[in-house]
């Protein structure tokens, strides 16, 4: 079950990658509405609050995506060695 999440995560590491850059983004603009904030209408900051919650869970979902990705590559040549080790091993 743990591996299945893992491989469907980071099956499609481009368009992870594309999420990531999104929320990272994304924070940049909340950071510049809190920066915002201080020099003009406080309001701002509520903006920016609005603004980095999505953020966040955006490019967490894209890091979490190529982190497994990532794992995925290491599960398949644990599981690759393995068999090899195995194969030798009943010879």
């Amino acid at each position: 079950m743990f591996t299945q999440l893992v491989y469907r995560l980071g099956s499609n590491p481009k368009r992870s990658l594309k999420f990531f850059f999104t929320g990272i983004g994304l924070f940049v603009c909340a950071m510049g509405l809190f920066a915002l904030s201080n020099y003009h209408d406080p309001a701002w900051r509520m903006a920016g609050l609005a603004v980095l919650f999505p953020a966040l869970g955006i490019a967490g979902y894209g890091y979490l995506g190529i982190f497994a990705n990532r794992f995925s590559q290491v599960i398949s040549a644990r599981l690759a060695a393995r068999r090899a080790f195995d194969n030798d091993k009943s010879k």
